[in-house]
């Protein structure tokens, strides 16, 4: 592989006394992932630099680095060496998926939680991520008595304590975020009491903030503004066109980052002009009338966009390495394409891109007026949602 890659500088890579018995196999695993070769060749020209970091720090053998040796002698900004920085990176994965990097022992957790996430997991049955969220708050309380002085135990806690641990939280997030850790925390008193730990009543104890409904200004944009944006897409790109596509989802259906990046190919229904969108939160679907436009921007990504890849997922990454997108890649490329823009757009989410109730019944008028083959039978318009920035919530009834 070195050969092929630099074939007249290729004993310069592989006489590298730790790194360069292995850097073939390395430049065909960045290869197996996507990584084209000239991103290949930049990731083994940063590798002579890593080993001579790592040779300022004593290493002389690949079994006695460790996680922090990556670390250390990464840039301590990716700005001053993008391609030491990155090589850190991907070399840490290909290390751990080698088992070259030693097993740090993780720490472990207090008997209370271990024991509160089996309680969400088999009678709550939340979904992994507010799982993570609830064992986030309550380790942070258990961490906020270990370090009380006098020391104090979860038995003999005060509304009091509470109140200075909510106090402590709410300089790290707005109103609307406090709700769902005052709600935690909640949850995990009530649970704490029934089993013994705490007193019992605290959870009401705890005042939670106030959210109104509708106290903030709508923060939906124009639908010319959003026309706009889209149509300053470059979409003769692979990537231009996978930005259309999921740009126009979101502003024509008002779909969350979470609902595009968990599209797949079965839930574009072509024959019968429908979108099926996964609901992440609860367990089922939304049926939509595929419109033209939408269809055809997807179908446009698909056949001449969409990287080749063994997975159903509709939209992938184009950069390496190769695999689906995140929610947070959403909101990355909304705010690229409104920079590029040079649009006057004042937020930075792509939430903001759901048009008013209008458009969305527009689209419910033209599907009506189309035969229908008896799939869906009617929709339901919500339409309060459009005031908070969302086009009408559609729920599809079966017969």
């Amino acid at each position: 592989m070195l050969v092929q890659l630099f074939p007249r500088m290729h004993r310069r890579y592989s006489s590298l006394r730790l790194l360069g018995p292995m850097l073939g196999d390395f430049a065909s695993w960045l290869q197996e992932r996507g990584y084209p070769p000239l991103a290949v060749r930049r990731h083994l020209r940063a590798a002579r630099r890593m080993e001579r970091r790592w040779y300022r720090r004593g290493v002389r053998s690949l079994r006695a680095i460790s996680r922090t040796d990556f670390h250390v002698c990464a840039p301590g900004h990716a700005h001053e060496d993008p391609d030491l920085a990155a090589l850190a990176r991907v070399l840490t994965t290909y290390f751990e998926e080698q088992g070259l990097l030693p097993c740090e022992p993780r720490a472990a957790l207090p008997h209370e939680i271990t024991e509160y996430r089996r309680h969400l997991v088999a009678l709550r049955g939340l979904a992994p991520s507010t799982i993570t969220d609830h064992l986030g708050t309550a380790t942070e309380l258990l961490r906020f008595v270990a370090d009380q002085s006098p020391s104090i135990s979860l038995g003999q806690l005060t509304p009091t304590d509470l109140e200075t641990f909510v106090q402590q939280v709410a300089a790290r997030f707005s109103r609307a975020s406090l709700q769902h850790v005052v709600a935690h925390l909640r949850s995990f008193l009530r649970w704490l009491a029934v089993h013994g730990h705490a007193p019992k009543g605290l959870d009401s104890q705890i005042d939670t903030p106030r959210v109104y409904r509708q106290e903030q200004l709508p923060r939906a944009l124009r639908w010319d503004t959003v026309r706009a944006l889209l149509q300053s897409i470059d979409r003769t790109t692979a990537v231009g066109r996978r930005d259309y596509a999921m740009l126009l989802l979101i502003a024509t259906y008002g779909l969350r980052t979470s609902e595009v990046v968990a599209l797949t190919l079965d839930d574009v229904a072509w024959r019968r002009g429908e979108l099926r969108v996964p609901r992440q939160k609860v367990d089922g679907a939304l049926m939509f009338p595929l419109t033209d436009e939408a269809g055809a921007a997807v179908l446009d990504y698909v056949q001449r966009g969409r990287p080749v890849q063994p997975t159903r997922v509709l939209f992938l990454r184009a950069r390496p390495p190769a695999g689906v997108l995140k929610p947070t890649a959403v909101t990355e490329v909304f705010q690229s394409r409104a920079r590029r823009s040079g649009l006057a757009i004042p937020f930075q989410g792509p939430h903001c891109r759901a048009h008013h109730a209008s458009g969305a019944r527009r689209l419910l008028d033209d599907r009506r007026r189309r035969s229908h083959d008896g799939h869906l039978r009617g929709v339901e318009c919500d339409a309060g949602a459009a005031h908070l920035g969302r086009p009408p919530q559609l729920v599809a009834r079966r017969s």
